[in-house]
């Protein structure tokens, strides 16, 4: 009981490293949202242009990260596993800058965004992929806190940067147009402030990391090399899925829809698509503290029932949130989204909120594939997920808009999900105690669903339905919850 200790201090200080820079974050939604700053349609500018960078940021590191941490456990030569690692990215980044840069009209041209705003997008991507590997070394390294300091700073630093330009420059060129503030302000300019804040922002966490770039062996080891990336492929391919599925809706929805309409439901199931910010919150810190995890404890006996007590509990706080965030969605929206003109799409937040919830499972089951190093079978499953993206995409946007993207996002996770749980059982079996596992996702789907589109905004009921889960969870695992939390103060 004492890894379980160790798990929750690490993924306690994780989720703060996630948590907080996402909440600092969440300050731009209502600042983006805001009539004054930009309207529906330049908030779906914005949406599609920060979705075709998921996918870019996908590729840019090409799953080199988590052949880091393989490698970095299993191989003696550390020090060889950092440095071609570090070589690798660093490579492929700075041809990736000079290849976009000179196609930069043509790319801009392709996907009808401005030539400016895709100069932009290209610094971003490059300055984000050179940190990849000083980020996976403070995890690796157990620096938890570091990790945490910078990513935090980062969030920080991006965010002052938004609410200077959107907010307060115009306001002092106003007031003192002769000012050196002045001149640097540019009106009717709030999306390209957006990139430039964003731009900076990469480059001061660049600089801040840039350390790990002069204390490291730059030896790059061939043979190693081609090893991670037999190991690193596949994660591409599932990670140009995952980003398929996370965020290729918009672009789609950009492209499917009449133009005239087209951002502006853009805009609107983006803004409302991040309520469910809070279940991602959780799925993210979650696994960025339990994948090290994973790796370090695989040869332990009892590691099946660790991995299988894990994910019960990873579902059953995930359930509470779930069915605590459809309650009080209406109160959230209000705070968030400040445009009432956006909430036409808050019908689709208990699907997106699903989804999401349905990828945290899914990310707790596919420990077996990447213990089993049959890391192709994880990239199959994703190419599967990303073809019922697509397909329900394309059948279901022409008719139903946005509507139909939340129905293929989470038919996508969904299907993922039981695939995985399949296969888990044939080549990696784990003991997983699935009569309370559907007992518990099932009872909060269903109250979720009953409040939602039977009660809304009654809180007497959904309110009542909270403290009957939280109950019910409660007395049916009381034992073994008092037995952990004993072992773990």
């Amino acid at each position: 009981l004492g890894i379980y200790k160790s798990l929750f201090k690490q993924t306690a200080i994780y989720g703060l490293a996630t948590v907080l820079p996402r909440m600092f974050s969440f300050i731009l939604v209502p600042l983006y949202t805001n009539p004054a700053v930009l309207n529906v349609q330049e908030y779906g500018e914005v949406s599609v242009i920060f979705s075709w960078m998921v996918l870019f940021n996908v590729i840019l590191a090409y799953g080199m990260e988590t052949a880091f941490f393989r490698f970095y456990n299993s191989d003696n030569d550390k020090k060889s596993v950092i440095g071609t690692a570090t070589v690798s990215i660093f490579w492929t980044t700075m041809v990736f800058l000079i290849g976009s840069l000179l196609f930069r009209n043509k790319i801009a041209h392709i996907t009808h965004i401005e030539v400016e705003y895709i100069t932009y997008t290209i610094w971003i991507l490059v300055l984000d992929a050179l940190v990849i590997i000083p980020f996976s070394k403070l995890r690796a390294y157990q620096r938890p806190i570091a990790y945490a300091m910078v990513k935090i700073g980062n969030v920080v630093v991006n965010l002052a940067l938004n609410l200077f330009f959107l907010l307060y420059l115009p306001k002092i060129a106003l007031s003192n147009p002769d000012g050196f503030l002045a001149s640097i302000y540019i009106e009717n300019f709030q999306i390209g402030y957006i990139f430039v804040a964003n731009v900076i922002a990469s480059l001061l966490t660049l600089i801040v990391v840039l350390p790990n770039y002069m204390h490291i062996q730059w030896h790059f080891d061939f043979k190693l090399w081609k090893r991670m990336m037999n190991y690193a492929l596949p994660i591409l391919v599932a990670g140009i899925a995952f980003a398929i599925n996370e965020t290729f809706d918009r672009i789609l929805l950009d492209y499917l829809l009449p133009k005239n309409i087209a951002k502006i439901d853009v805009g609107a199931y983006s803004a409302c698509y991040k309520l469910a910010l809070f279940m991602t919150l959780f799925a993210t810190a979650f696994r960025l503290g339990i994948e090290p995890f994973f790796f370090s404890h695989a040869n332990n006996e009892e590691a099946p029932k660790t991995y299988a007590m894990i994910t019960k509990y990873f579902i059953i706080f995930g359930s509470i949130i779930l069915l605590a965030v459809i309650v009080f969605a209406d109160l959230l929206k209000v705070l968030i989204i400040r445009d009432d003109s956006y909430w036409e799409a808050m019908k689709v937040v208990p699907l997106i909120i699903l989804a999401n919830f349905f990828l945290g499972i899914y990310h707790n089951l596919s420990v077996w594939y990447k213990l089993t190093d049959k890391t192709k079978m994880g990239a199959y499953i994703s190419i599967v997920g990303a073809i019922v993206t697509l397909v329900l995409n394309f059948l279901l946007i022409a008719n139903y808009s946005y509507v139909g993207s939340a129905i293929a996002t989470i038919a996508a996770y969904g299907s993922m999900m039981i695939i995985s749980y399949y296969l888990g059982n044939r080549y990696y079996p784990i003991p997983y105690d699935m009569k309370k596992i559907l007992l518990y996702l099932g009872l909060s789907i269903l109250f979720s669903t009953v409040y939602f589109y039977g009660f809304r905004e009654n809180y007497y009921v959904g309110i009542g339905f909270l403290i009957l889960f939280i109950y019910f969870v409660y007395r049916n695992e009381k034992p073994t919850l008092l037995r952990i939390l004993k072992k773990t103060i």
